[in-house]
């Protein structure tokens, strides 16, 4: 289209400029994808923050503001609904997601952490669990991008997470698990994730104590309330029971709220399982 063909169409309405050439229908700039674009290509910037976990399905697309990055020595400014971070490195953090510069998942994290304002710390360390639990990233890479960031806000708390994460922890029901059951003063040692196969039949045990092969399974309600599940499940326990391995499956409700019981058990268990492997025989 000719300069004068888009003055035209702006003056009547047709187009609605969104700033730095970038030109859009009216019925398309509520668009949220549209003003992601825009923000992107009118300063060449690349998506980042919130935005960007938005983009790689992460959070729900933010009702705030776009947030792009660009090199410290571009020039311009945010306007109103962008917010323009100027960072250093960003290059090679840069991946394209739905035709659009995004920053890596792991980068996007960290960035979005320190300045959760787009998606509120609890939504960005959901984020977190789930990039690792879909591979869209791993712990030690979000390690890795904490390392460079020695003055993050809000540091320890996301240190904290991806430590637990790297030890093998799939959700926050885990997450709990593990801090207030299995990790607690006096619980044997347990080994997260652990992976075992049965005439062929590949599964991940959510913890595992290998002296003794007991298996702990932590069902979370959505997941494991459906019969179809349960039925999987009961097969699954059968399947590795054929090797030895016995299994404990405690549900949300009973694991969040008498974690102390849950213990109990998994010691009283894990008692018998000694004495049955004959490891607390005085000789």
């Amino acid at each position: 289209m000719s300069p004068t063909t888009v003055r035209s169409w702006v003056a009547s309405g047709r187009l609605l400029r969104l700033g730095g050439g970038c030109y859009a229908v009216p019925g398309s700039t509520t668009d949220w994808r549209v003003r992601v674009a825009a923000a992107v290509r009118s300063r060449e910037a690349v998506v980042s923050h919130a935005t960007a976990l938005a983009l790689w399905g992460l959070v729900a697309p933010p009702a705030g503001p776009v947030h792009v990055t660009v090199a410290p020595g571009r020039s311009g400014r945010g306007v109103p609904g962008v917010v323009l971070h100027r960072v250093a490195d960003v290059d090679w953090h840069v991946r394209p997601v739905g035709g659009l510069p995004v920053t890596s998942v792991e980068r996007s994290v960290v960035d979005a952490w320190a300045d959760p304002s787009g998606a509120g710390r609890p939504a960005v360390r959901a984020a977190a669990i789930t990039a690792v639990r879909r591979r869209l990233c791993t712990a030690r890479q979000l390690a890795d991008e904490l390392a460079r960031r020695p003055r993050l806000p809000g540091r320890a708390a996301l240190t904290e997470l991806v430590r637990l994460l790297a030890d093998g922890c799939q959700s926050e029901l885990e997450i709990w698990g593990c801090l207030q059951v299995l990790r607690a003063p006096g619980m044997p040692a347990f080994v997260q994730q652990r992976p075992l196969t049965v005439a062929g039949e590949r599964f991940l045990l959510d913890a595992a104590c290998e002296d003794v092969l007991l298996a702990v399974e932590m069902d979370g309600a959505a997941w494991h309330g459906s019969r179809e599940q349960r039925e999987r499940d009961i097969r699954r326990d059968a399947v590795v029971a054929t090797v030895g391995w016995q299994t404990l499956r405690f549900g949300y409700r009973r694991l969040t709220a008498e974690a102390a019981a849950c213990r109990r058990e998994i010691l009283t268990v894990h008692a018998a399982r000694r004495r049955l492997f004959g490891l607390d025989v005085v000789r």
